[in-house]
């Protein structure tokens, strides 16, 4: 049986370079990429070049991720799942005193880059009944004083349910993972007492690992203190 190809968006840090290290030790073929070529040259070489390629490029820019898709298939001539992981978010919160460029480059990653992701890596799932998995936010759940990141999250969401619907129709699974405060690089000061990014990389194998009779839809993980 041919191993499991998987492309990881947002790869070079946090929860993507996570994910990749935990689908590496079960052996999952990995494309990787995000806009630093330094940082997923060392994953690569951390994983194994035979394993592992490095494919950099701008997240929101629609050439540029149907490259990478490209590099996908022909290094390893299928798709089996692709983790739209990228995201960002805003340094002055709330409407009223926020920063409309901010916003814009924030909404341009968080909306833009997952659809560009989806819509490219989409024709290869379909040929291999693959998964498509979504990074979404607690956020993305709640009601956030003003909040623009949060509103990006809620499409997030949105968007998760109804891609699962539409991948339905040819038995394609959609999972949508929710995290509450995950303490990666997104914050300036350490969370050690919120979540690790290996315990959302844990609920991305989780999801991938059920049975293909199970989509696991949605997984919304919190810190328990």
């Amino acid at each position: 049986m041919n191993p499991r190809v998987m492309l990881i968006t947002g790869a070079s840090s946090g929860i993507g370079r996570a994910t990749a290290l935990r689908a590496a030790e079960q052996g999952i073929k990995l494309i990787l990429t995000a806009r630093s070529r330094d940082a997923l040259d060392t994953l690569v070489t951390e994983i194994g070049k035979g394993d592992a390629i490095s494919a950099p490029a701008d997240i929101t820019n629609f050439d540029e991720v149907r490259s990478v898709v490209e590099a996908a298939i022909k290094k390893f001539g299928r798709l089996d799942v692709a983790f739209a992981n990228a995201g960002t978010g805003i340094s002055e919160p709330g409407t009223e005193n926020g920063n409309p460029e901010e916003w814009r480059q924030m909404l341009d990653v968080n909306i833009l880059g997952l659809l560009w992701t989806a819509k490219l890596t989409l024709p290869h799932l379909r040929q291999s009944k693959g998964h498509f998995i979504m990074t979404g936010s607690q956020a993305g759940r709640i009601a956030m004083k003003g909040s623009i990141y949060g509103a990006s999250k809620w499409f997030v969401r949105g968007f998760g349910a109804n891609l699962a619907e539409e991948m339905a129709e040819w038995e394609g699974r959609c999972t949508l993972i929710a995290p509450g405060m995950v303490n990666t690089e997104f914050f300036d000061e350490p969370k050690p007492d919120k979540l690790d990014p290996k315990d959302v990389a844990d609920a991305v194998l989780f999801a991938i690992n059920a049975e293909p009779r199970c989509n696991v839809r949605e997984i919304f993980l919190t810190p328990t203190y």
